[in-house]
């Protein structure tokens, strides 16, 4: 049992030296295609970074390298095998260095990139139809493989504003671990011939490092994607899409909070009901992109007329709503409309041409005139209407007759 196990191709006393090269390289060719189908399930996911198609690519390229190497003899410097591997390798490398370019949407011009490619391989080539002396093919391959891995790791390293800086940094530190190991392969194989398996084992460690980071920092994308659409979705969901004040829905929950406040403090909450006088003869007769924009610069006014504090909300078309908190008396209600009529009452310029503008106000206040939001809306909108019926711009309190 002892002779027949140690003549079994996996238990030699040399250990990983001793290890056939077709393993070696079915090892590789498997994990080479497991990370090619990776990136390609990333790459068609929609609005997938391109970066992800082109290391796709790499991937593909480095499994047929060592698909080439598994099946066809290796012991020829300029075999079949070794050529296959030698131009296929290379190609992983340009595809590395397309994808950097790509995910990081750097000026780098395509054909600068070509052209270095059809040079490598135009070497290979040479080498393959014995134009080159095989040593000679043997260092212009490592070194043409070391030259893309630097740039590659030049790349990575003048990213300043790194989305996945740790992941990038690792990048960085195996692509670099990658130019020294082709660098300075072939040295160590002609004193150490046993380090060529050796040699394989420990590049094809790097490379999966490698494009494992660069999967991850393609997953790390989607997850900032998703954020940003969650973002974007809670923004939908509070702000008002053209202003960018709080919608409706939102400001039932601003008061709320605001309301707990005053009733622990003993102050009061303003509703202030806004509309605009003259909005529908500009919105008409200007059209609804001059319109947009005059609502854009009211509603600006509105948050400068107004403390942080307050709450400033758009209803819909030209009305809007500001809930100011924090009022000592009812006096202080009054001070922040004048306030605010100076600011709506003052021409907007948009496009070239001045508009003329004026708002009528109603405000109502918590809790003199109502427990709830929806009361306070409703006492001030009808406020308002008695502003707008006895002359425009003005405003009116709650229960008060003559006009401000």
């Amino acid at each position: 049992m002892k002779d027949s196990l140690a003549d079994c191709p996996f238990v030699r006393t040399g250990g990983i030296a001793d290890m056939p090269l077709e393993i070696v390289h079915t090892i590789g060719a498997t994990a080479y295609f497991v990370l090619f189908l990776l990136f390609l399930w990333a790459y068609f996911v929609p609005r997938t970074n391109p970066g992800a198609g082109w290391w796709a690519l790499g991937m593909g390229f480095a499994f047929a390298s060592r698909l080439a190497l598994a099946v066809f003899p290796h012991d020829a410097a300029a075999g079949v095998g070794s050529s296959l591997y030698s131009s296929l390798n290379v190609m992983e490398k340009v595809c590395l260095v397309a994808g950097l370019v790509h995910f990081f949407r750097m000026p780098l011009r395509m054909p600068w990139l070509l052209t270095a490619a059809m040079v490598a391989e135009f070497w290979v080539l040479g080498g393959a139809l014995q134009f080159v002396p095989a040593p000679a093919r043997s260092l212009g391959v490592a070194a043409i493989n070391a030259g893309f891995l630097a740039w590659a790791a030049w790349i990575v390293w003048i990213q300043h504003e790194a989305a996945s800086p740790r992941l990038e940094r690792a990048v960085f530190a195996i692509t670099l671990m990658l130019v020294l190991h082709w660098a300075s392969a072939s040295a160590i194989i002609e004193v150490v011939p046993s380090w060529r398996i050796r040699g394989f084992l420990l590049g094809t460690a790097l490379v999966i490092a490698q494009y494992m980071c660069l999967l991850a920092i393609v997953l790390a994308s989607f997850q900032q994607r998703l954020l940003d659409a969650e973002s974007r979705a809670l923004d939908m969901a509070f702000q008002d899409p053209l202003t960018g004040l709080s919608n409706q829905r939102y400001m039932h929950v601003q008061f709320e909070h605001a309301r707990k406040l005053a009733e622990r403090s003993g102050q009061l909450l303003a509703v202030i009901f806004i509309d605009l006088d003259n909005f529908k003869p500009i919105n008409d007769r200007a059209g609804h992109r001059v319109g947009d924009e005059v609502l854009k610069i009211m509603a600006t006014r509105l948050q400068h007329a107004t403390r942080g504090t307050d709450v400033c909300a758009r209803l819909g078309g030209d009305e809007f709503v500001a809930i100011c908190t924090q009022l000592g008396h009812e006096a202080d209600a009054r001070g922040i409309a004048q306030k605010l009529l100076r600011e709506f009452t003052t021409p907007v310029d948009v496009a070239g041409r001045r508009y003329p503008l004026s708002a009528s106000i109603g405000i109502s206040l918590y809790p003199l005139h109502g427990d709830t939001l929806e009361d306070l809306l409703e006492h001030a909108d009808k406020a308002m209407y008695r502003a707008k019926h006895g002359g425009k711009g003005g405003y009116r309190m709650h229960g008060q007759v003559a006009a401000a």
